[in-house]
């Protein structure tokens, strides 16, 4: 949606509730695209980020145990290591 400026003054509350609803509200002054109104992504805390990088590192512990993994493509190479 591209507005006015002018008009965006008194529809202010509306607009930043449909912004934050995923509407793409665009302001123009005299008819040329200024700036546009976008939700604030959330910046995840300090916990939330440790839990996420326990998690990935767990992840990759319990791929890096699994043998057939680390195995999975020998047939590709013969004895001496040489595609085949």
């Amino acid at each position: 949606m591209n507005i006015p400026i002018s008009d965006a003054k008194a529809q202010l509350t509306e607009l930043v509730r449909r912004a934050e609803a995923g509407e793409d509200i665009v302001l123009t002054r005299h008819g040329h695209p200024v700036t546009r109104l976008v939700p604030v992504r959330r910046i995840p805390g300090t916990a939330e980020k440790r839990a996420l990088f326990a998690s990935i590192m767990q992840s990759g512990r319990a791929k890096a145990a699994d043998e057939d993994a680390a195995r999975s493509q020998d047939f590709l190479y013969d004895d001496q290591g040489l595609p085949g």
